[in-house]
């Protein structure tokens, strides 16, 4: 008698199901979670936690939490600008180590700019310090998938603003083609 494994006749018994994301705003009862995940992300600066809660509740139209399974893979942090409301200003991006390498924090990032709360947004800045590869890496694809029109200028001195405490951070602003 010929058997054949379950996997043959059945080939979908071996296939690891693909598992989605899931984009969402944030809630106020995310925001001891964000903290957990920003403060496992460094170099990124972690915040109090009533600074994570108030972005998850204030300012939920204008960042996105990313899940798989219910778990946090990764959030944004951002607001329009208040003397200039067409600007988004990104303030973190984090990915959680464990789900890192998938694109993630640029599907978050294109997830967010589709927003209806987002219409009328024509550019996107954000701050980096020097050494962050990760977020150059991912507002530069930003930039490219936008013709390359990206300036990045100083916007606090590592001497003349933070007094030698905290790298330079880089002022990147980055016009969208299309305003949301």
């Amino acid at each position: 008698m010929i058997t054949s494994a379950p996997w043959v006749m059945y080939p979908e018994i071996g296939e690891t199901p693909s598992k989605k994301w899931n984009f969402r705003e944030p809630s106020r009862a995310d925001g001891g979670k964000i903290f957990g995940l920003i403060a496992d992300c460094p170099p990124l600066d972690v915040n109090s936690s009533y600074c994570n809660f108030l972005q998850a509740a204030h300012f939920s139209d204008t960042c996105i939490i990313a899940e798989q399974d219910k778990d946090i893979a990764g959030f944004i942090s951002s607001y329009k600008k208040p003397s200039d409301p067409n600007v988004l200003f990104v303030w973190q991006v984090a990915v959680s180590p464990r789900y890192r390498g998938k694109g993630l924090a640029y599907k978050m990032l294109d997830q967010l700019l589709q927003r209806q709360s987002l219409q009328g947004v024509d550019a996107v800045e954000t701050t980096i310090t020097k050494d962050n590869d990760a977020s150059w890496s991912l507002f530069k694809k930003l930039d490219s998938n936008n013709g390359d029109r990206g300036e990045v200028s100083t916007f606090l001195d590592e001497e003349a603003h933070f007094k030698g405490t905290h790298d330079t951070e880089y002022l990147y602003r980055i016009p969208l083609n299309n305003p949301q």
